[in-house]
């Protein structure tokens, strides 16, 4: 077996998100991606903040402290 495969399975893109409203609330997010195709960097960040800050009404809103997209590779 190759690592190909399972690299598929993963995602194509790791990532990690961090948000926060100061004095509020932080949080971050980090996990393996695979945007549909076509998709861009700016549509990928969209969808992880979204998928982030939708899941805390704490967070509606918050600032973007880092955010990091890169191949999934060996």
């Amino acid at each position: 077996m190759t690592s190909q495969p399972h690299a598929r399975s993963q995602g194509s893109h790791f990532f990690v998100l961090t948000v926060e409203k100061p004095g509020l609330a932080s949080a971050t997010s980090s996990g393996s991606y695979t945007p549909p195709a076509g998709a861009t960097r700016v549509d990928a960040f969209n969808a992880l903040y979204a998928e982030l800050t939708g899941s805390a009404p704490a967070l509606h809103r918050a600032n973007v402290v880092f955010f990091s997209l890169e191949p999934n590779q060996v």
